[in-house]
């Protein structure tokens, strides 16, 4: 395309395609909480090993989106800038999504099930390669948004991520529970890898096809800038990022504390259920006969965050929309400063009422209001301070603050879990609340920074 092309409004049907990419991502993702716990602790890991394996994530997450980022700013091929990234970090990781649950079997094909580690380690290889290709996908997806659409309608486009992020997650979530309490199937946990891993590719490839990007929009095709992206060092590129404005700074800061609270409840809310709200003892070190006894309470416990985690994201699905008008209205700032707010009172909730399953669904449902607005408006601000251009390297950059946060979750407060023990009739537990009160006062935090934060308004 030209670079002359000049950006249409987007109506419903092009919104829509744009975002049935992120709904497959949002079932790669899904698996990728819910279930990799019971996959991983069958396998033999405690909590500060799960908290370890999820490094995964930020660190692919810090290193692979600026990298991938920026390089897709620069692509130049008649696929477009982003889409090669979307459709290949879809079907690589959909590969490892179906090999994952099957670790075990595969340790023993290769003749490594008499360590006993060997199935455990080929699992956690596994998610990091699944980590690193969403992220290859992830970062990209963001940096599209102002590549093809007005920057008026940045909010309403990153909306329809939020309602794609929902809809994704509940139907995700939803699928095992639905089939096991209304058609009296249990669908195996293999079953659900690969429904994630179909689904994953066919949406990807459908927002790839029906989303017309130009390749080379807003980037100076001189030498000079070309080989930029190439020669630039990572610390000049954030002194780069943060001269935008120092509104960016701000926002930056927020995702930070954000993002601490939102994997507390992301990494270990299966655990919380099992462990916690279902009573389970840590079965990672138990013996064969007490894990036999508590296997029927796992697996109900394990249906039970997943209807959890689709209730959480239905609330997100049905407010994604009506949080970006509503943002459109009163502005990004106040909408989100109350979304937050919101969550943190139910964290509160959670970790207080732990032990009713009525009452933590109640409050995950409430704390879908700030997943909803966490999915959009942080982005839809940074949006505005983008230069034509940088899309991919700036959202690259900004997912450092979103995957950076992540590494204390998986480490301290993993490590906080792994020794808050107590003895109980068949070994012990740990006390899985205390995530969800460390993540309220960071949340927060997140909800204070964003008061300071000044909107800058969209010129026409």
């Amino acid at each position: 395309m030209s670079e002359n092309f000049e950006l249409k409004r987007f109506n419903t049907i092009n919104f829509m395609n744009l975002a049935l990419g992120f709904l497959g991502l949002q079932f790669a993702w899904q698996m990728r909480i819910i279930l990799s716990a019971p996959v991983t602790e069958h396998l033999g890991a405690d909590p500060l090993i799960y908290g370890l394996i999820w490094l995964a994530g930020p660190f692919t997450g810090m290193v692979v989106q600026p990298l991938i980022g920026a390089l897709s700013d620069k692509t130049k091929s008649k696929f477009g800038r982003r889409r090669p990234y979307l459709l290949g970090g879809a079907i690589i990781a959909s590969i490892a999504l179906w090999l994952f649950p099957n670790s075990g079997n595969i340790a023993g094909l290769l003749g490594l099930d008499i360590y006993p580690w060997a199935g455990l380690l080929i699992a956690a290889g596994l998610i990091w390669v699944i980590d690193a290709c969403i992220n290859i996908a992830q970062g990209p997806y963001r940096a599209i948004i102002p590549d093809v659409v007005v920057k008026e309608q940045h909010a309403m486009a990153n909306s329809y991520i939020s309602l794609a992020i929902g809809l994704g997650s509940v139907v995700a979530a939803g699928v095992a529970p639905f089939l096991k309490y209304v058609c009296h199937y249990d669908m195996p946990i293999v079953s659900q890898f690969i429904m994630a891993a179909l689904t994953f590719t066919l949406a990807m490839s459908w927002t790839c096809l029906t989303i017309k990007e130009k390749s080379t929009a807003g980037v100076n095709n001189t030498e000079e800038n070309n080989n930029n992206v190439q020669s630039i060092g990572f610390w000049q590129s954030m002194k780069e990022f943060f001269a935008l404005s120092p509104q960016v700074g701000k926002i930056c800061l927020m995702q930070f504390f954000t993002w601490i609270g939102m994997m507390c409840l992301m990494i270990f809310f299966t655990d919380f259920a099992i462990h916690t709200v279902y009573g389970v003892p840590d079965l990672s070190k138990a013996a064969q006969d007490v894990k036999d006894i508590f296997a029927q309470t796992s697996t109900t416990a394990t249906y039970y965050s997943q209807i959890c985690f689709a209730i959480f994201n239905l609330v997100c699905f049905l407010i994604a929309i009506p949080i970006g008008k509503v943002a459109e209205i009163f502005g990004n700032k106040k909408v989100h400063i109350f979304c937050l707010l919101s969550m943190v009172l139910a964290y509160l909730g959670m970790g207080i009422f732990k032990t009713s399953p009525i009452a933590v669904g109640a409050f995950m449902a409430l704390s879908g209001i700030g997943w909803a607005s966490v999915c959009a408006l942080p982005f839809a601000m940074l949006s505005k301070y983008i230069k034509p251009g940088t899309e991919g390297s700036v959202m690259g950059l900004f997912n450092i603050f979103i995957a950076g946060p992540q590494v204390l979750v998986c480490t301290l407060v993993a490590w906080i879990i792994k020794n808050a023990v107590f003895p109980v009739e068949y070994g012990i537990n740990e006390h899985w609340e205390i995530t969800f009160f460390i993540g309220a006062v960071c949340l927060l935090i997140a909800a204070l920074i964003t008061k300071t934060v000044e909107e800058k308004a969209i010129i026409e």
